[in-house]
């Protein structure tokens, strides 16, 4: 089984030699945006690395989560 949620990149966080971006699920701005919202309506995803972020803030991104057997 495999949920996919809809986020929004709301900030990058850059401290010397170590990145972090903070994610919500959308909310609003499209149709597709207000069905996940009924789905997901709270929660964060904050995710932090020493390589440098592939995300933009105001960027919207899918996450697909994966039962590993």
């Amino acid at each position: 089984m495999t949920v996919r949620c809809k986020f929004i990149c709301m900030e990058i966080i850059t401290i010397p030699g170590f990145y972090t971006a903070r994610f919500i699920p959308v909310s609003s701005g499209s149709e597709e945006n207000k069905r996940f919202w009924s789905a997901t309506p709270s929660g964060k995803l904050e995710l932090g690395t020493i390589n440098e972020m592939p995300f933009e803030v105001g960027k919207e991104y899918y996450l697909d989560i994966t039962l590993v057997e």
